[in-house]
């Protein structure tokens, strides 16, 4: 690996979202570390964002790179520069960005004949890369940003179709063969699998596809570790059939800096000041805040996020809370004198907070999470009791493996 002639030379592709963008550049990092080169390929509007998160790194290596391709956003039917799935108009506009993933496959596959990097590490979001890498002799292993229980649960459903038995959305049924007796309902599983609007439709074929990328790609990396789930690591290799590396948690090493530089800017730039923030936690008791976040693509309705205001008054305990809201939108959604009546008892963060550095502080007594992956372990990691609030997609797994397999 230090052979300075040839070093190993390793393509991270994340996609263009900030729950994948954030495990893949931890992950760059780790592997930069350890005296690979390695080169983060993305588009020109998201390079920014991951210039800052390498910035300090790249100050003590020379190993992490970014190359840009190009994001033909207007040509698949999506307004200029729409380049990440934050910048998504609607939820109709879903199935233009995800053609607009599959038309990067020419400019990625110029990169590889430019650079010719020994291994491809990209999204699953991208099942054409598998060909791409194929075309060029070069191994390509799927990153995929969930947990390895939820990508067991995904293979068993595939496979037995339980929820086609069930006389309604409300009825339980068992997950066949998957270990730990788990117990589903259809309101529990992604809408591709139970609906067939034209969306989820779209989205159920892309699941085939990378399906389909899995089994034939060198296998799948995940940010997860064998002490955690290491059944469901065996199951996922032995029963399913595709060989899996669990290299996480991957945000503790982002731990090695004493001015915390590295921690604090993961994905965007915070919208509070971390020190003032970090300030305000030190003024707490031990195990006292509860910290509330549903992670980087939950939008609530006014009328969800007002029950959740007097749901924190009520329960008279200290809080941060994390909304997807700018300062300057009409705030109808706040009860009346909300702010005013929580001052010093509640700190309300309006966009992107700084959540390792928060969970990691001996305030924090409990994490209510949508159950994002990303969250998840950084909550594992934190040692933070979590109340869990799933929303969508494989979010309702990860609950499963957190209150029923880890308790």
């Amino acid at each position: 690996m230090d052979n300075q002639f040839n070093p190993l030379h390793i393509f991270f592709f994340p996609f263009m979202g900030h729950g994948h963008m954030i495990p893949s550049i931890d992950m760059a990092k780790l592997f930069a570390s350890k005296g690979v080169k390695s080169t983060i390929v993305t588009t020109p509007l998201n390079k920014p964002t991951i210039s800052k998160a390498i910035q300090h790194f790249k100050n003590h290596s020379n190993n992490i790179h970014i190359q840009t391709i190009n994001f033909p956003s207007v040509e698949a039917g999506l307004p200029e520069g729409c380049e990440n799935v934050d910048l998504i108009p609607s939820p109709l506009h879903a199935p233009a960005f995800f053609k607009a993933t599959r038309l990067m496959q020419e400019p990625f596959e110029e990169l590889l004949l430019q650079q010719q990097p020994h291994v491809i590490v990209a999204d699953m979001f991208f099942p054409w890369a598998t060909d791409s890498a194929a075309k060029f002799g070069i191994p390509r292993i799927v990153f995929h940003g969930t947990s390895l229980f939820s990508l067991c649960t995904s293979q068993c459903l595939k496979k037995h179709e339980p929820y086609k038995n069930v006389s309604s959305d409300t009825e339980q049924f068992l997950i066949p063969d998957l270990p730990g007796d788990i117990k589903l309902t259809v309101l529990q599983m992604p809408s591709f699998v139970t609906k067939d609007d034209p969306v989820s439709q779209g989205l159920a074929r892309l699941f085939r596809e990378i399906w389909e990328s899995d089994k034939k790609s060198y296998g799948v990396i995940v940010n997860s570790f064998y002490e955690l789930e290491g059944v469901y690591a065996d199951f996922y290799s032995e029963v399913v059939g595709i060989k899996n590396w669990h290299i996480g948690p991957l945000s503790v090493h982002n731990r090695d800096d004493k001015e915390e530089e590295i921690t604090s800017y993961r994905g965007k730039e915070a919208t509070v000041d971390k020190h003032e923030c970090l300030k305000w936690l030190d003024t707490k008791e031990i195990n006292s805040v509860v910290y509330l976040c549903f992670g980087s693509t939950t939008f609530f309705l006014d009328s969800q996020l007002r029950e959740i205001a007097i749901g924190l008054e009520a329960s008279g305990k200290d809080f941060i809370w994390v909304v997807r809201r700018k300062k300057e939108e009409v705030e109808e959604w706040l009860p009346e004198g909300f702010e005013e009546r929580m001052e010093g008892k509640g700190l309300i963060i309006r966009g992107w907070s700084p959540q390792t550095l928060i969970l990691e502080h001996e305030a924090i007594g409990a994490f209510v999470t949508h159950c994002g992956w990303n969250s998840t372990l950084e909550g594992v990691c934190a040692g933070v009791p979590m109340v869990t609030w799933p929303v969508a997609a494989e979010q309702f797994y990860n609950e499963k493996l957190v209150t029923e397999v880890l308790k």
